[in-house]
């Protein structure tokens, strides 16, 4: 029987592909029939390994979820950047490739991303969400969030409403 080896870990430039990889196979599973075919393809296409490798050099901290050496999750997160909210942190990505959803891999990553946060910047958490991402919201609300505000936004071409959680 193989062990199902696990880690939570600080992206570094060898885990491009693997986040690239995750991004893409989670936006199609979670964004199809939300975000027109087209347009979600040129969406996915835009952040290859090397839109990774820049976003890495940034001072925002990106973890990743990494089972038998592959990413499945990752989450990019830091201080809050929406002043209009009252909140320290802010986890502005947050997925997981589709075959490890629903496994508990989720909480552990989310879990952990909390747990450095508030060690960084000690308050509340912030994490918005597309409405009509109804898998999403519930992990939302499963984890303790609470929702406290909406806006709608344009996301290629299609308006969409955005909720925004907040996780004392």
């Amino acid at each position: 029987m193989s062990e199902l080896v696990t880690a939570i870990r600080i992206a570094g430039p060898a885990d491009c592909r693997g986040i690239s990889q995750t991004f893409d196979q989670a936006w199609r599973e979670a964004y199809r029939g939300v975000i027109p075919g087209i347009q979600l393809e040129r969406l996915v296409q835009r952040r290859g390994p090397l839109w990774w490798r820049r976003t890495l050099q940034r001072p925002r901290p990106v973890a990743v979820l990494e089972i038998r050496k592959q990413i499945a999750g990752y989450a990019c997160y830091g201080r809050c950047r929406d002043s209009s909210i009252a909140a320290a942190g802010e986890i502005d990505e947050f997925y997981l490739r589709p075959e490890y959803q629903g496994l508990g891999f989720g909480r552990r990553l989310f879990g952990s991303i909390r747990a450095d946060l508030r060690n960084r910047h000690a308050g509340p958490v912030l994490v918005w969400s597309l409405a009509e991402n109804a898998r999403a919201c519930g992990f939302y609300e499963a984890m303790g969030g609470q929702r406290i505000a909406s806006r709608s936004e344009t996301v290629a071409g299609t308006r969409l409403t955005k909720i925004a959680y907040r996780f004392d």
